[in-house]
């Protein structure tokens, strides 16, 4: 069962986190409901994605405001993004592979392989793989863009290291754990269909934020 984040939604979550999960209740209880606030702009969340991989945010936010600039402000469209070229791109501080990425990603959506307006349609898994066929998009860019752009709520990203180092704290692990062990522990305390948002309560265990 898929459920969309909403106000109802992410209340419904805690209680029943907090009830079917001892170890993340006493975080539930410090941090409240959360705060999770989906959107629809799929196309500019993939480009920002790829932007600011291994970057700060000050240091992407940058870069994104030059990305900008180039085309007098705006966001540009796919189509703009294919007048340009990786040179153009290094310029505004883009990697090469970033700038190739980003190129590959336009001309998918050109291409029609990359289609928003039906994702909303698909299963997680379908969404994994229309996305990750763009380079430089991997599973974990598509679990952040699941759960924090699409809004859902049964993502479980077993790769990510902030859910691996929580986990390890708050269940007095020896040892980081594995995405098999990730999910066994979810099982374990029914996390499911809010894999999402116990995920959310583990990262404030940690008192930080993903790296969308």
């Amino acid at each position: 069962m898929t459920l969309i984040v909403s106000p109802e939604v992410l209340e419904k979550a805690a209680a029943y986190l907090q009830e079917h999960d001892p170890v993340l209740a006493p975080v539930i209880i410090e941090r409240g409901t959360a705060t999770l606030q989906p959107h629809k702009n799929y196309y500019q969340e993939l480009v920002d994605s790829i932007i600011s991989q291994q970057l700060s945010v000050h240091a992407a936010r940058a870069i994104e405001n030059r990305f900008r600039d180039l085309f007098g402000g705006h966001f540009p469209a796919p189509e703009e993004i294919l007048s340009t070229d990786i040179e153009t791109l290094r310029g505004l501080g883009f990697s090469r592979a970033k700038a190739a990425y980003v190129l590959d990603l336009a001309q998918h959506i050109v291409d029609g392989k990359v289609k928003f307006d039906h994702l909303d349609t698909l299963s997680n898994e379908e969404v994994i793989a229309e996305l990750t066929a763009v380079k430089g998009i991997g599973v974990w860019t598509v679990h952040m863009f699941l759960m924090f752009c699409m809004g859902r709520t049964d993502v479980l990203p077993v790769g990510d290291l902030g859910i691996r180092n929580g986990i390890r704290k708050l269940y007095d692990l020896d040892h980081a754990p594995t995405p098999v062990e990730i999910s066994e522990i979810a099982e374990k305390n029914q996390w499911h269909p809010y894999e999402a948002i116990a995920s959310w309560y583990v990262w404030q265990s940690l008192d930080n934020q993903p790296a969308v």
